[in-house]
């Protein structure tokens, strides 16, 4: 068995893609089949959260096209990489450790992506995130 089908039936097993598939379909979505075993759920509609790209186990979730997605490999891989988190996390057990983790990053850093370890293990430059927080770059002289 290759290393993705492993994440795809831990990611199964564990709930985190059902709760991404139930998203998708409550988002008006549209899903397709990604690359190393990924589901690619485009045109999400609801309004949050608001980040360009989000994932739920194994399935990526955008409000753009797969085109757009396509465009960005790098974004992608910074989602595929959360997606193995969702598979050393248990699955579920994740959402509340992101959200202790992006707490400790508003108050370290005024901002949940910087400090939070998650979004640091997946590529920050990747996922399109700064650095440094907006409190840091605040105090960082002028160039």
């Amino acid at each position: 068995m290759d290393r993705w089908r492993l994440r795809q039936v831990l990611n199964g097993v564990n709930g985190s893609t059902a709760l991404g598939l139930v998203v998708a379909r409550a988002g008006r979505a549209r899903l397709a089949p990604g690359p190393r075993h990924l589901l690619l759920a485009t045109g999400y509609r609801l309004p949050l959260p608001v980040a360009s790209a989000f994932t739920l186990g194994n399935v990526v979730l955008t409000r753009h096209d797969e085109d757009w997605l396509a465009r960005r490999p790098l974004l992608l891989a910074h989602e595929e990489r959360h997606t193995w988190q969702y598979a050393a996390c248990l699955g579920l057990p994740m959402l509340p450790l992101y959200a202790v983790a992006a707490g400790w990053s508003l108050l370290r850093g005024s901002d949940p992506a910087t400090h939070n370890a998650f979004e640091r293990l997946a590529g920050l430059a990747d996922g399109g995130y700064p650095l440094l927080s907006a409190r840091e770059r605040r105090r960082a002289p002028a160039a």
